[in-house]
């Protein structure tokens, strides 16, 4: 479930970009969940034309998926087929990421993919003739040189799966099974509905989205398809009475390549997200253990990437001890790495091998990597937030597989009981730790205490904070951009612009650790 503040950025993020009527359709989505158009046009009180157009930008831009479902009808009626709208509320969290997402492109690819990547964020879905249309037609007269470079683009995205086809306009979807989903029917408010809804939601987007043979096609068309030229006359090596059949053939290949041009295509944000996430496991594994672990990490998960089925993928693909060695080797950092130091940084990584010999296999626990990255996040919130020995206690909570006594915490971070205990409280009423009493009948009744950290509630309690944080400053670089409309910016102020754009894309990194990744 959507945390509050998090509703409130995004329903911020899509005012500031499409206007208050856009953003009055995204905050009830995000409320009520999918909806039918009747549905968003009562909620909303916009009309049904306003709603309509704004749904439109959504999806064009990938911030709503539309399904069609069937439904029984009323009044004795058969099956009535309903178009419903989702709200993809991690879409729109990407739009205030954008320039990570460039960086990516413009470090892996060159300038010129940049560009034309940086073309479908702010446009949303675009088809091949949309982006060949780009050319100005004082530079297309002739020749074909500039199509060719934009083509070339084009593929080398698709080639790195930095874009996809997009899904169908309004894909059918079974309608779920009610006996297979009691939680929903009878508890909608309980955590186990709210996840099996979360779980029902992801599938649904899952059968929205193209397999990848679809989703990533080979581009093999060149300038004169696209333009529609044809030689005149009969080919060389053609049989006159053979004509007919080659027209045919010729006929259906042209529409083939009009059809292709048609297409559309979208950033395909989960493969960037994916580079993000192992871009944050190996930073940490950097800083945690050294630069030898970090290498044979990058070098691992670069050799399974393609295998990855989705980005909070959880043990990565097996991979031979060969295999390692060869791309450990291919990498700069790794060529002056010896076997000894590789097994040596496989063991710092956890890893444990698989066989021996020559079927000797390893793989990676990333969901472990990513959990010691947010204890990390949330230990220094701790130690800012309530101090040294609040941290102490917490850390010793956290690294701590059942719960623990009063005094055995003050025994163990030699803080005095009495200091210990009102620290605990403290930790108790802002539900970052449970506490459970016990009560010990024997010849004389006493009573003991036993905490442990609140994790599941503590940690959406701090994904809240982030959005409340992130919203905060998205507020004000949005004032500040608009002193510098109207000409009152400061020099001051430009400075202050830069740092808080670097202050949310570092706030940004902490909020894709414990949502996205």
């Amino acid at each position: 479930m959507t945390p509050e503040y998090g509703i409130k950025l995004a329903v911020h993020l899509i005012s500031t970009d499409f206007g208050d009527h856009a953003a009055k359709v995204c905050d009830c989505l995000l409320r009520k969940g999918t909806l039918a158009l009747d549905d968003i046009v009562r909620t909303t009180k916009l009309s049904p034309q306003q709603v309509k157009t704004y749904l439109k930008v959504l999806i064009q831009h990938n911030c709503v998926q539309a399904f069609a479902m069937e439904h029984e009808g009323g009044c004795g009626e058969g099956p009535v087929v309903v178009t419903q709208y989702m709200l993809l509320f991690d879409n729109i969290l990407h739009r205030m990421r954008f320039p990570k997402l460039l960086a990516i492109v413009s470090k892996e690819l060159d300038k010129e993919c940049e560009e034309l990547f940086e073309a479908f964020l702010k446009h949303g879905w675009l088809t091949l003739q949309q982006i060949l249309d780009r050319v100005p037609s004082n530079q297309n007269e002739g020749n074909c040189t500039v199509q060719d470079a934009l083509r070339g683009s084009f593929t080398k995205l698709v080639n790195a799966h930095y874009v996809e086809r997009c899904p169908a306009p309004d894909p059918f979807l079974v309608p779920p099974d009610e006996e297979k989903t009691p939680a929903r029917k009878h508890d909608a408010n309980s955590a186990k509905a709210v996840e099996e809804l979360e779980i029902g939601e992801q599938c649904d987007i899952a059968k929205a989205t193209p397999s990848k043979a679809k989703g990533f096609p080979v581009i093999t068309d060149t300038c004169g398809d696209i333009n529609g030229d044809k030689s005149i006359g009969n080919p060389p090596g053609v049989v006159i009475g053979k004509k007919r059949k080659q027209d045919a053939l010729k006929l259906d290949t042209e529409s083939g390549a009009a059809s292709e041009k048609d297409v559309p295509w979208r950033a395909n944000y989960k493969e960037l997200v994916c580079h993000l996430r192992h871009k944050a496991c190996i930073e940490n594994v950097r800083a945690r253990l050294d630069s030898g672990a970090a290498i044979v990490l990058s070098a691992m998960l670069e050799a399974t990437q393609s295998a990855e089925k989705n980005v909070k993928e959880e043990i990565s693909v097996l991979l031979s001890i060969n295999t390692i060695i060869e791309a450990v080797m291919q990498s700069e950092a790794g060529c002056s790495m010896t076997l000894e130091r590789i097994r040596a940084s496989l063991v710092q990584l956890g890893c444990h091998p698989n066989g021996v010999g020559a079927d000797e296999t390893y793989n990676i626990d990333l969901k472990k990597i990513i959990e010691l990255a947010q204890n990390d996040e949330v230990e220094s919130m701790v130690l800012k937030r309530y101090g040294r020995e609040a941290h102490r206690i917490f850390r010793l909570l956290s690294k701590s597989c059942c719960p623990l006594e009063t005094t055995k915490i003050s025994d163990t971070t030699f803080i005095e009981k009495k200091e210990a205990a009102k620290i605990l409280y403290k930790l108790w009423k802002d539900e970052c730790l449970h506490m459970e009493k016990i009560v010990l009948n024997e010849s004389r009744q006493s009573q003991f205490i036993l905490w442990k950290v609140k994790k599941d509630t503590f940690w959406r309690h701090i994904l809240d904070e982030m959005y409340h944080a992130a919203l905060n400053l998205s507020i004000r670089i949005i004032e500040l951009r608009r002193d510098k409309h109207v000409g009152a910016l400061r020099e001051r102020d430009v400075r202050l612009a830069i740092l808080l754009q670097a202050s949310l894309m570092k706030l940004d990194d902490a909020l894709m650790l414990f949502h996205d990744f």
